[in-house]
C-alpha cells in the first residue's frame, strides 16, 4: 500500500486504483478463464461449476462452501502423470486430502505424499497402496515411524539425525521379531542453497530453515553415509524442495546442479549409485491477472532438460526421477463461495472512499492473504449486474482487522447483502489450513461433476465444535 504521500496513503497516486497489475475489466460479469476450473461458466450472470450453478449449491448446502470440480482435479493429476512420463508423480497431500481425493488420485495413477500421522491414516482409509506413499515431515514421532514402517509406507524421506537414529532402531526391532522382512526405503531431504522467488515463509531450500540437511556444509553427505550404515535401511536417493508457487525453472536448475553433484559424490566416495533423485513441487498457479504459471508439458521439458545436462557434466546415469505437485492440481479446482452480509463505503482521508464487502467467512477458511500476504480473486455468482465496476475488498466476518480474503478486485457497484461471491484457487491449503477461530466451523467441500454434486467432506456443526470441550464434566 502506498505510504509516501506526506498527507496519507489514502492522498498517493493509485492508491484506491488497487495494485499496478489490477486493471479494470471491461465486463465486470465476465470470468477470467485461467483463474476457473475447467467446467465453471457463467449463465445469465450464474456462475455454473460442473454442470450447475452455484446458487443450486448453496440453496441445499449454505455457505461458505468449497467447490471442487472434479473433473478439473482428475484432467489436472493426467496432464502431470502423462506430461512427467517416466517419472513418479506424488501428489503433496498436504495442499488437500480428504478420502475421496485420495482414491481419485490412486485411480489416475499417482502417487502420494503424506506429511503427518492424520495424512498417513487418510490414506490408510481411502486403501491408497503404501508402496506408492512417501512420507515427509522435519519431526516425525517413534509412534508415526513405527507405524509408516508397519504398513509398508514406500519410502520415508528423513530430515535429521535424530530421524535416521530413530528409523534404524525401530527396524532393527521390526526385523528381530519378523515383523517386517525388507529393508525400508529411504530419501535423504537435502537443502540446496537455493532462495525460490516466493515469500519467506514458503522458501524451503535456503540454508537457514527448518527442514533438510545442508549441502554446503557436509551435513547432507554426514546424513547419507548414516543411512548407507544402518543395516535395516535402503537409500532410495536425494530429495530436494526448493519452494512454493514459483513460475520458472532456473531455482530447479540451480538445485539440481548442486544435488547431482552430492549424488556423484556418494557414488565415488562410498560407492553407493543412487537410484532415484526427487526434485520436490511448488510449481505456481494463477490466483489473479498478474500470474502466468508454465503448463505441465513445458515444466516436463525443462526439468528433464536439466537434469540430463547435469548428468552429462558430472558423468553419471540419469537417476529415476520424481516431482510433488499438489497445490498446480487442487489449487485451481476449486472456489470458495461465501454470501455477502454487508457492504461498507469507508470514507477517507481526502474524499477517497473503500467499499467493504463483507462475507460469511474469512480467515477461518482462508488464511493464506493474512499469512503470506497472498491475492485472490472473486467474481459475482449469482446474477448479471448493469453497474460499473468499483474496486472492493472483500473481508471476512472475524474480530481482526487482517481478516482479509480478496484485498483489491473489481465488483460491479451494486453489490449487496444477499449477493453470492465466489474466489477461484482456493483449492490448495485453505480447507487444510482453515480453523475454528471465533469458533467458526468449517466449510463443507462439495465435488461437482456432470450435473451431479456431493458432499465429501462434510460442514461442521456445533456439535463437533463442542465434542473436544469437556466443560464441568
Amino acid at each position: 500500500m502506498p505510504t509516501s504521500h506526506p498527507s496519507g496513503w489514502a492522498h498517493a497516486d493509485g492508491a484506491l486504483r488497487g495494485p499496478s497489475w489490477l486493471r479494470e475489466p471491461g465486463d465486470v460479469n465476465a470470468l477470467v478463464p485461467h483463474l476457473w476450473s475447467a467446467t465453471a461458466r457463467k449463465v445469465e450472470g450464474d456462475l455454473e461449476i460442473g454442470g450447475l450453478p452455484v446458487a443450486d449449491l448453496v440453496a441445499e448446502h449454505n455457505t461458505p462452501a468449497y467447490v471442487l470440480d472434479e473433473v478439473d482435479l482428475r484432467t489436472r493429476a493426467r496432464a502431470f502423470r502423462d506430461a512427467f512420463e517416466g517419472y513418479d508423480v506424488y501428489y503433496a497431500g498436504k495442499a488437500f486430502l480428504c478420502t475421496t481425493v485420495a482414491r481419485w488420485i490412486e485411480e489416475e495413477g499417482l502417487h502420494l505424499d503424506v506429511c503427518s500421522g492424520g495424512e498417513l491414516t487418510v490414506a490408510e482409509r481411502a486403501g491408497f497402496p503404501m508402496e506408492r506413499v512417501g512420507y515427509h515431515g522435519n519431526n516425525k514421532t517413534y509412534p508415526e515411524l513405527r507405524r509408516a514402517v508397519t504398513l509398508g509406507v514406500g519410502r520415508i524421506i528423513v530430515d535429521s539425525l535424530d530421524e535416521i537414529e530413530r528409523l534404524a532402531q525401530i527396524t532393527a526391532d521390526l526385523t528381530s521379531t519378523g515383523s517386517i522382512t525388507r529393508p525400508v526405503g529411504v530419501m535423504v531431504r537435502v537443502t540446496a542453497g537455493v532462495e525460490a522467488h516466493t515469500h519467506e515463509y514458503i522458501a524451503t531450500a535456503h540454508e537457514d530453515q527448518k527442514f533438510g540437511f545442508s549441502i554446503g556444509n557436509g551435513r547432507a553427505f554426514e546424513a547419507v553415509r548414516r543411512v548407507v550404515a544402518a543395516p535395516g535401511l535402503e537409500l532410495r536417493g536425494l530429495h530436494s524442495h526448493i519452494g512454493s508457487q514459483i513460475f520458472d525453472t532456473s531455482g530447479f536448475e540451480v538445485a539440481a546442479r548442486r544435488v547431482l553433484a552430492l549424488h556423484a559424490r556418494v557414488h565415488e566416495e562410498l560407492g553407493v549409485e543412487l537410484p532415484e533423485m526427487d526434485l520436490g513441487g511448488g510449481f505456481g498457479i494463477a490466483y489473479t491477472t498478474q500470474d502466468d504459471p508454465a503448463d505441465p508439458p513445458e515444466l516436463a521439458t525443462e526439468i528433464t532438460k536439466i537434469v540430463d545436462h547435469e548428468c552429462r557434466a558430472l558423468g553419471v546415469a540419469v537417476p529415476h526421477l520424481s516431482i510433488e505437485p499438489g497445490r498446480a492440481i487442487v489449487g485451481p479446482s476449486t472456489c470458495t463461495v461465501y454470501t455477502v452480509g454487508t457492504v461498507k463505503p469507508v470514507e477517507l482521508d481526502g474524499g477517497a472512499v473503500r467499499t467493504y464487502v463483507s462475507v460469511d467467512g474469512g480467515m477461518s477458511d482462508n488464511i493464506r492473504t493474512a499469512l503470506y500476504d497472498a491475492d485472490y480473486s472473486c467474481t459475482l455468482a449469482n446474477r448479471d449486474s448493469e453497474a460499473g465496476p468499483v474496486l472492493t475488498r472483500v473481508v471476512g466476518k472475524h474480530c481482526e482487522a487482517g481478516d482479509v480474503v480478496v484485498r483489491d478486485e473489481f465488483l460491479p457497484a451494486d453489490v449487496r447483502p444477499g449477493d453470492l461471491v465466489a474466489v477461484p484457487g482456493t483449492g490448495a491449503y485453505c480447507r487444510s489450513m482453515s480453523s475454528n477461530y471465533n469458533h467458526a466451523l468449517r466449510p463443507p467441500v462439495i465435488s461437482v461433476r456432470d450435473g451431479v454434486a456431493r458432499v465429501i467432506v462434510r460442514r461442521e456443526t456445533e456439535a463437533d465444535l463442542l465434542a473436544t470441550d469437556v466443560g464441568d464434566q
